[in-house]
């Protein structure tokens, strides 16, 4: 095969003449690629090595626009015939290109996951840190289980939760920060939202405390009329919603007519 496509080939100086001259079987054989669709203009050739030809022509294909047809013809040394040495469709500088490929786990966006599917998290991920450590720094599964049963049965399970005795891994610091930026994003102080509320969630009956390192920060709203029913909120967010706001006052109704009953109006 030879490097039309890829470019790799060594190059002559000037092509072998033979090869040069082979316009014709290189359109023969870009036509009968390019079927059904018409073939393009003939765009020139370029050596690819000794007699080493490769013909370039117009690609009239739909859906790619700036792409030619190349045809590779070749010939032995001392012979005096010429044969198709590979046709293949090639990108021009002005082509459309597919973007460069990115592995899943950089494409993979909020949302994106689907029932059944399944998104392990890497054993070096730096949201998470250990739950339970050993000697060695190695996770003792056993003994984290049994921890969180005596856990159980001693009603504190809250706290040892936090603490990640009977959990495998628990969130680390950058894990913690990471959640928090992103809550923010959406329902912080700095939202339009909140911005034109008359009161913060801190204060709002509907607030949910959390339980955790960011209770002192953040809560679940529950009231459906709000944006963020059902969301983790900025005990500094606000909304129209909130459980104290102002009552809307009621529009004021206009005076009863005066009637004048000891004037008459003049005719």
């Amino acid at each position: 095969m030879s490097g039309a496509g890829t470019g790799t080939g060594t190059r002559s100086q000037s092509p072998d003449r033979l090869c040069a001259d082979a316009v014709e079987l290189a359109r023969d054989a870009a036509a009968q690629a390019a079927y059904p669709h018409p073939l393009g203009e003939y765009l020139g050739a370029v050596a690819e090595g000794d007699r080493l030809v490769t013909h370039l022509f117009a690609s009239e294909e739909p859906g790619y626009p700036g792409w030619h047809w190349g045809v590779t013809v070749a010939r032995a040394a001392r012979a005096r015939y010429v044969t198709v040495d590979e046709v293949t469709l090639m990108p021009g500088s002005e082509a459309l290109l597919a973007p460069e490929w990115v592995p899943w786990s950089e494409r993979l966006r909020p949302g994106d996951l689907g029932p059944g599917d399944l998104l392990p998290a890497e054993s070096d991920d730096p949201r998470l840190d250990p739950g339970f450590a050993g000697p060695g720094e190695e996770i003792i599964e056993e003994r984290a289980a049994e921890e969180g049963e005596l856990i159980r049965r001693g009603g504190v399970a809250d706290i040892a939760g936090e603490l990640g005795l009977g959990r495998r891994r628990v969130l680390s610091w950058y894990g913690l920060q990471d959640a928090a930026d992103r809550w923010e994003e959406g329902f912080g102080p700095e939202s339009p939202m909140a911005q034109a509320a008359p009161a913060s969630c801190l204060s709002c009956g509907f607030l949910m405390p959390m339980a955790g390192a960011l209770r002192q920060a953040f809560g679940v709203c529950a009231n459906e009329f709000s944006p963020a029913d059902g969301h983790v909120v900025s005990l500094a967010y606000g909304c129209g919603a909130h459980s104290e706001a102002a009552v809307t006052p009621r529009p004021a109704q206009p005076a009863p007519p005066v009637i004048d009953h000891l004037a008459a109006d003049p005719l």
